[in-house]
């Protein structure tokens, strides 16, 4: 279990749903269908423990009552329709949330047993060992090189650098594409070229879990699908949760998918982002237990 450095101390089921479904072709439901099960998942380690998690801004309540449990070297999809505050989630994982004014975080975020929002952990080292890469490519106006080295240098792992950046940029199927302009600037790579890089970016600081927010969303479909392979083969290695609008994505990559939806606030003022259904990705797409996302995943709504 990772040690982490702290500052002070270091069912009622729905029908299978029918092959022709909008959203998904027939042919993909019985892929999913071969997939991993939710018992060979809870088999593992768990990673994340979240229990009754409520985020609000300014007093406004975003997201309510979620609870999760994320297991290691596993894929999780966050799916849902706009606003239902799957981003507002996956940020509570490394606390990026910490860095929007007016956000607070009230309930159980844990990983490996270590209470994330304890006031003694320090989250610069919890978004080391928690990386994240965002909806669009951010590359560093910074060489090739010195973008995948600009993490170890500021943290002091100098010692066989080169051997870590193309450690990197291999597991980002990136190297032999770059192998020979590790000195140009990242602004000269594609679109897609540039999201393995920031992946590279953030493997280098050597984090037990990969945070991806929508990383495909502003790719073209080959792009898309080398994040997709990249994302099979890294879970090997690594624990990954993704948000992503296509359904059809989560259903290629991940091994466990969480649903969430909006429900308006009591007063009848405003919305807030709910988990409705988490599962298997294979039974969340084919034979879901909540009506609301069999709706989803059908294309009824959203």
């Amino acid at each position: 279990m990772p040690q982490m450095t702290t500052e002070g101390d270091p069912t009622t089921t729905h029908p299978r749903l029918a092959p022709d479904a909008p959203s998904i072709s027939s042919a993909r439901i019985a892929e999913v269908s071969l997939g991993t099960t939710r018992w060979d998942v809870e088999r593992r380690e768990t990673v994340f423990h979240v229990a009754d998690l409520d985020v609000s801004y300014n007093g406004k309540l975003a997201l309510k009552g979620v609870g999760v449990d994320i297991h290691e070297k596993t894929v999780t999809a966050f799916i849902g329709p706009s606003g239902c505050g799957k981003s507002t989630f996956i940020r509570c994982f490394n606390r990026m949330n910490d860095l929007i004014p007016g956000a607070t975080v009230e309930g159980t975020v844990t990983y490996h047993g270590k209470d994330l929002y304890a006031r003694n952990v320090d989250p610069v080292e919890v978004r080391r060992r928690i990386g994240m890469v965002f909806q669009k490519p951010n590359p560093f106006p910074k060489s090739i090189y010195d973008n995948v080295a600009f993490g170890p240098r500021a943290l002091g792992l100098k010692h066989d650098l080169d051997e870590r950046i193309e450690s990197c940029l291999r597991r980002a199927a990136l190297w032999d594409e770059v192998k020979d302009r590790l000195k140009d600037s990242a602004f000269g790579l594609s679109g897609g070229q540039q999201q393995r890089l920031c992946i590279a970016r953030a493997l280098a600081t050597e984090p037990d879990v990969l945070l991806m927010d929508e990383p495909a969303s502003a790719l073209d479909p080959i792009a898309t699908a080398a994040i997709e392979d990249l994302m099979h083969n890294l879970k090997r290695e690594y624990t990954i949760i993704v948000v992503t609008h296509n359904m059809q994505q989560a259903a290629r990559v991940a091994d466990m998918t969480a649903f969430f939806s909006v429900d308006m606030h009591p007063d009848g003022r405003g919305r807030h982002g709910i988990l409705v259904e988490y599962d298997a990705t294979t039974k969340i797409f084919t034979q879901p237990s909540d009506k609301r996302t069999e709706d989803y995943v059908t294309g009824r709504f959203g």
